[in-house]
């Protein structure tokens, strides 16, 4: 059956994507999400797929514990190779693991915190209803580094409009870290492609300690608050 949105989380966090899907059928979203949808007597895997295959846009409920899920990592894989937009929907303050950066580094996010988590419910609602009415433009998600309430276009930029002078900052910011290396890493995540967000967040997740990668976030907001 094609529903509207494939809902991907780890066990963990069953309440929260259970509560997500009780707001978004509120709403009149059509949601699929396992074990809830799974047929009886069915094979799971095929359902998964299936229902991937059927679903216009997964909502991955991101977490610490969606960060270390093999079942999770699998899910967005799946989601990527047939083309399916995601939605990564952040209800922790942590940044991807190196398996699921591979794959998200050029999604918008929606943040989830602080709390409580119903208001940003509530919006994410509103944004998958002008979403899946083809609203885009008008209603995108705040990005991965943005603090609750900050105007999308202030992190947000078009594809191709990182330029060599920002490269080069986000290479003496990274070089803070993790040091020389830094020039290869820089030239290797713009080579991937994508925008001033999509690079940037492939270089934090190559940063060990926390205090430094979100050191080097706040400076990457600062680069592209330039643009």
């Amino acid at each position: 059956m094609t529903r509207d949105i494939f809902v991907s989380y780890s066990q963990p966090d069953r309440d929260c994507a259970l509560a997500i899907v009780q707001r978004l059928e509120a709403h009149g979203i059509k949601v699929w999400i396992a074990p809830r949808d799974v047929s009886p007597a069915a094979d799971w895997a095929a359902e998964i797929i299936d229902a991937i295959s059927g679903a216009r846009l997964m909502l991955l409920v991101f977490s610490g514990n969606s960060n270390d899920s093999d079942q999770v990592r699998r899910e967005v894989e799946r989601a990527v190779h047939k083309h399916l937009r995601i939605l990564p929907f952040r209800i922790e303050d942590v940044l991807p693991s190196k398996s699921l950066e591979y794959f998200l580094s050029t999604q918008h996010w929606m943040d989830a915190f602080p709390p409580p988590l119903e208001p940003h419910i509530e919006r994410l609602c509103e944004y998958l209803g002008a979403t899946l009415d083809g609203h885009l433009a008008d209603r995108l998600p705040t990005g991965p580094w943005q603090t609750p309430g900050a105007r999308p276009a202030e992190m947000t930029h078009s594809a191709g409009s990182v330029d060599a002078a920002q490269l080069r900052l986000l290479e003496t910011e990274l070089a803070r870290c993790i040091g020389p290396v830094a020039a290869h890493l820089v030239r290797r995540a713009a080579r991937a492609g994508g925008d001033l967000d999509a690079i940037a967040l492939r270089l934090a997740a190559e940063i060990d300690h926390e205090p430094e990668r979100r050191s080097f976030v706040e400076a990457c907001r600062r680069i592209g608050k330039r643009i």
